[in-house]
C-alpha cells in the first residue's frame, strides 16, 4: 500500500510519529508499573497488548511509506 501523494505521505509520517511517541510512552509506563510490586497485573497486560497493537500499526505505516523497489 505505497502512496506517492506527497500530502498523504506527510499525513502518514505525522501519524507514524504519533504512534511511535505513544509506544515509547507506554513502554515507560509498563517499566514503571513492573518496578512497583503492588502494580495491577491486568493493567500491565492491557498496556502491553496496546503496545503490540501500536507496533503492528507502526510496521504497516512504515511499509506504506517505503517505496516499492523493482524486483
Amino acid at each position: 500500500m505505497h502512496t506517492s501523494d506527497p500530502a498523504e505521505q506527510a499525513r502518514l509520517s505525522a501519524r507514524l510519529q504519533e504512534l511511535r511517541t505513544e509506544h515509547r510512552d507506554l513502554d515507560a509506563a509498563v517499566a514503571r508499573l513492573q518496578c512497583d510490586t503492588g502494580a495491577d497485573e491486568l493493567m500491565v497486560k492491557r498496556l502491553k497488548k496496546r503496545k503490540l497493537q501500536l507496533k503492528d500499526c507502526i510496521e504497516r505505516l512504515e511499509s506504506a511509506l517505503i517505496p516499492d523497489e523493482p524486483a
